[in-house]
């Protein structure tokens, strides 16, 4: 059996349409009433949301995206901020599909991942250079391929202001899945052998859905916990300051490349 089940979806036209949702909102009269943002940092931890929220100038928009869409002040509301709206690779297609469709077009994502390599320090910041496809919904954006990519000038603008900030960062391949609780031994030893950096559930979905869309998008990720050979060790406690730095990060690439 292929995947996608039907052949040559590819070549197809969707009967499904992100603006037709809109028009849809529009309808029933819940249609933000805002210039949209140019570039938005797409955000999975309600934690590091919240300490956003606290700590920084905001305005929430409501009927965007998920529970939660605060346009960044400082940025003369040209940056956003989306959270409280799930996990995993079909979710943030939904998310990337719709903001698109609504006039949205550069992202960043921030989040946590696991290591598969023993020499990253907790906390660490990885900037993800391709992602190994191993999640369902980006092979119903592009025919079936190991990788793939994010934008070039986003993530090199990612790397430079990653430098200016002295901080500890590492470039390299992330593996993600939709299952991560069936991620095996076997397929641990493989990609580690590899040398691929992290497993996460997102990043090869963002690349390929922002290429399809035309639109721009970055992933980088803070170390949360480790796959071994023995266990697996969690951390994901001890992150909170360092999805601060991930947060800094994004609104300085964006405010960089988009104000």
């Amino acid at each position: 059996m292929t995947f996608p089940n039907f052949p040559n979806k590819h070549r197809e036209r969707a009967v499904v349409q992100a603006e037709d949702f809109w028009k849809y909102k529009k309808e029933l009269g819940v249609f933000p009433d805002i210039k949209p943002p140019k570039g938005v940092i797409i955000c999975y931890s309600p934690t590091i949301l919240n300490y956003i929220v606290e700590n920084y100038s905001l305005t929430k928009v409501d009927n965007v995206f998920g529970k939660d869409f605060y346009l960044l002040n400082d940025s003369d509301k040209k940056i956003a901020l989306c959270g409280t709206f799930g996990i995993g690779a079909p979710i943030v297609g939904i998310l990337l599909e719709e903001l698109n469709a609504f006039g949205i077009k550069s992202f960043v994502s921030i989040g946590t991942a696991g290591s598969l390599q023993r020499n990253l320090q907790l906390g660490s910041t990885i900037i993800c250079t391709r992602a190994i496809r191993d999640e369902g919904t980006s092979h119903h954006y592009a025919l079936s391929e190991k990788y793939s990519y994010p934008s070039s000038d986003l993530t090199e603008k990612l790397i430079e202001i990653a430098k200016n900030m002295e901080l500890n960062y590492h470039t390299g391949t992330s593996w993600t899945t939709d299952a991560p609780y069936r991620e095996t031994l076997a397929e641990l030893k493989n990609y580690r052998d590899e040398g691929v950096l992290t497993v996460e559930m997102e990043a090869a979905a963002i690349f390929v859905i922002a290429k399809y869309l035309n639109i721009k998008a970055g992933a980088i990720f803070t170390i949360s916990d480790y796959l071994t050979e023995e266990n697996w060790e969690l951390h994901f406690h001890l992150t909170e300051e360092h999805l601060h730095t991930l947060f800094t990060l994004a609104k300085k690439t964006l405010s960089s490349l988009l104000l």
